[in-house]
């Protein structure tokens, strides 16, 4: 899988990460700063909002929040060593490493919301689903109600333009009722 967003982008969001930010365990920004040492790791890396269910993932926090300070996943296992972390990385650098990042203001943090991507492990809940079609079909029936008003509008200046009052009446009543 291929990243969808720059590494220099991903760089210099951690750079003022790590600038702005006390993460709660010191050996979280040198895991970070050795990330960001890579460009070939570094393309592996995805920042993503939950990180649950990917096969290998770093969870970071900063102070100021009521998050675990660190956790790394891989498949079942999970640890709070940071070192066992860093190693399995520097050994395994071919492998992808989805990233949830815990700090405060985070949603108005714009290089974060730049860097973040979709957890493809995510496993889509039914009222996701739900929603998603919802809007989909919202979308659709307002697309559909624009076109027949855009037909009907074509129609009442043909039926103008022919001075046909009869035609005209009928298309008005039909589209006030569109309309309603």
């Amino acid at each position: 899988m291929s990243s969808i967003v720059p590494v220099v982008e991903k760089k210099d969001f951690l750079r003022n990460f790590l600038k702005q930010y006390d993460l709660k365990r010191r050996e979280c920004a040198w895991l970070l700063n050795y990330l960001m040492s890579d460009d070939d790791l570094m393309e592996k890396v995805h920042f993503v909002e939950v990180a649950d269910n990917a096969p290998k993932s770093l969870i970071i926090s900063a102070n100021g929040v009521e998050k675990p300070p660190f956790s790394f996943h891989k498949y079942n296992h999970i640890t709070t060593d940071a070192e066992k972390a860093f190693h399995d990385i520097r050994l395994n650098q071919t492998e992808e490493i989805y990233i949830e990042l815990h700090f405060l203001g985070s949603r108005t943090f714009p290089p974060y919301l730049a860097v973040l991507e979709d957890n493809p492990y995510l496993p889509e809940s039914q009222e996701r689903l739900q929603q998603v079609a919802d809007q989909a079909e919202k979308i659709l029936s307002i697309s559909l109600a624009s076109f027949k008003k855009q037909q009907l509008l074509a129609k009442i200046d043909q039926a103008l333009d022919e001075r046909n009052e009869e035609a005209f009446t009928a298309l008005t009543k039909q589209l006030k009722e569109l309309e309603e």
